[in-house]
Parts: structure tokens; sequence; C-alpha cells
């Protein structure tokens, strides 16, 4: 079997048994590699039993908070403190998630509701309802792989043998991604990203077109239990005036968005703060705001 190589020539896969690459390590010598680094293991069979469950490379991200400039490491930092922290990356990713959900099925029931009512059930296949940057072959596409992926469900096989095919909006949208929804909405006519952005969160399209962006890129982590802790983010969400604070790249800044895409202040208030104050509070010690880019007010900013 060959493969193309990044040069544009081939290449077989038995050349890649020449490459020289690291070797598979136990988890003993694991342990010794995380105490070379400089942390501090007090129980090398409960590390062993954590390894086993948390992939090493997957943990040694978590490593990178307290690694210097010369890539050695702050000595002293016991590994309990990077297995909490992992935990609370695990924990947060959970919540984050169930958060997205509930904003993911507002945008879709909103989006749907506002186009199949101005446009009818088909118009988001008309190109003239959107503006002049959007590309109808390659939604066309888009539209196609929904229902190539979603192929074997009632939805599709009713719609394809009943309708020949045709979707309404408020069908074919339950299939959209994060993603295509802020696609979606990012190739809208000005008019309709503007009524849109009024009448779901009282803002401009700039903001919900940079939230969604967020978005997106939070949920794909999220979904791929990916880490949160430490990471830097693709986008910097756009911040309403009223709010006084400067977004960056952090997790904050993420979930500040969320705050704002949340179509329940109330629930926000009383679920979903309360419980990441809890956990703020429970992993105080070893969980570090920096970290994580969260202002000493963070709770006050994060107040629906």
């Amino acid at each position: 079997m060959k493969m193309m190589c990044p040069m544009g020539g081939h290449f077989f896969i038995k050349d890649l048994l020449f490459v020289e690459v690291k070797q598979p390590k136990t988890y003993e010598e694991q342990v010794s590699i995380i105490e070379d680094k400089g942390f501090i293991v007090t129980n090398r069979a409960e590390c062993i039993n954590f390894l086993h469950q948390a992939n090493y490379y997957r943990l040694s991200a978590y490593f990178l908070p307290f690694r210097r400039e010369d890539k050695t490491y702050l000595p002293g930092i016991p590994l309990k403190r990077i297995q909490r922290i992992y935990e609370f990356d695990q924990r947060l990713r959970a919540l984050m998630f169930e958060v997205i959900e509930e904003i993911e099925l507002y945008l879709r029931t909103q989006f749907a509701y506002y186009s199949g009512h101005k446009y009818g059930p088909l118009g988001y296949l008309d190109s003239s309802n959107f503006s002049q940057r959007h590309d109808p072959f390659t939604f066309t596409q888009k539209i196609q792989q929904c229902i190539s992926e979603n192929q074997r469900t009632l939805v599709v096989t009713h719609h394809q043998t009943k309708y020949e095919g045709k979707f309404p909006i408020w069908v074919i949208i339950e299939f959209f991604s994060v993603g295509m929804l802020s696609y979606f909405y990012s190739d809208l006519l000005s008019q309709d990203q503007k009524a849109l952005a009024k009448e779901m969160y009282q803002t401009a399209p700039v903001c919900l077109k940079s939230w969604l962006r967020c978005l997106t890129d939070l949920r794909n982590r999220c979904a791929h239990y990916s880490r949160l802790y430490f990471w830097t983010f693709s986008a910097i969400p756009q911040i309403p005036k009223k709010v006084n604070f400067q977004a960056d790249r952090t997790l904050f800044s993420q979930i500040l968005t969320l705050k704002f895409l949340y179509p329940n202040a109330l629930k926000w208030n009383s679920r979903i703060l309360a419980e990441l104050e809890a956990m703020m509070e429970e992993f105080h010690e070893d969980v570090s705001l920096s970290h994580i880019g969260f202002p000493s007010n963070w709770s006050n900013l994060l107040t629906a």
C-alpha cells in the first residue's frame, strides 16, 4: 500500500517501519519519566492505576502550565495536583457540553422558525435569500452531506420516499452541526442577520457571528474530550460595550460567550453558574485562575 508523502511523491507503508520513533513505555517507566520531570509522585501504585485510565500522552499536556521557557518544569509540583486539574477539566467539559447542547437546540429552533416563515420551507435552497458571499454549490454539498450521514434515520427515509427528498428547513436543520449553523447565519442577508441577532440576543450581527465561531471551536473540543485547561482558543469573541471585559483566547472568554448565547438567564444563574462556582471552590487549591483566564471578578461577569 502506498501513500502520498508531503513533497508530492509516494512512499510505501513498509517504509514507515524504518522511521525512528519513540518506543512504547511500560506504566512503571512512565512513572519514572514523570518523576524525572520533577513532579512529586507519593504513591507509585496509585499513579500507575491512574495511567491505566488516562493515556500518558494525554496526561502530559496537563504538565504544560508548569513548564518553563527552557522546557524544564517547575520543581516540587505534586502529581496529585495534575490529577486534580485533569479531573476538573473533565467535569468542566461535561458541564460546558450540557450548556452547548441547549444553545445548539435554541439556535436551530430560532433559525428554522425565522427562515421558514420568511422564505418558506425550502427557501434555504434559494441562493437569492443569502448574501453575495454565499456559495450555493458548497452549501448544497454540505446539505447533501447532512442527508448522507443520516440516511438510515426514519426522518430521512420518510422524506426521501414521501417528499422526493425535499426537506423543510425545520427538518434539515436538525442535522446541522454548530459549525453549519454558524455558516448558515454568516451567509444570511444583512437584514436577516440583524433581525435574528436583535430578536434572539439584543445584540449586533458582528457579536453573534463571533460568538458562533467561538461556540463551534469549544463544542468541537468538548465533543472530542480535548483539553480546555490552559488551552489557547482560535477565536476571540466580540464583547458587548456594556460588559467591562477585554476578551482573549483563554477559556474564560469562551465561557463568557456561552453566557451571552444561553437562552435562559434564570437557569444559567441558578444551575450553570452555581455548579461552576461550586466546582471552582472544590478545586481552588489546585486550579490556577491565570491558567484559564479567569479574572478576580469572574463570578460577577458570568452572572446573567
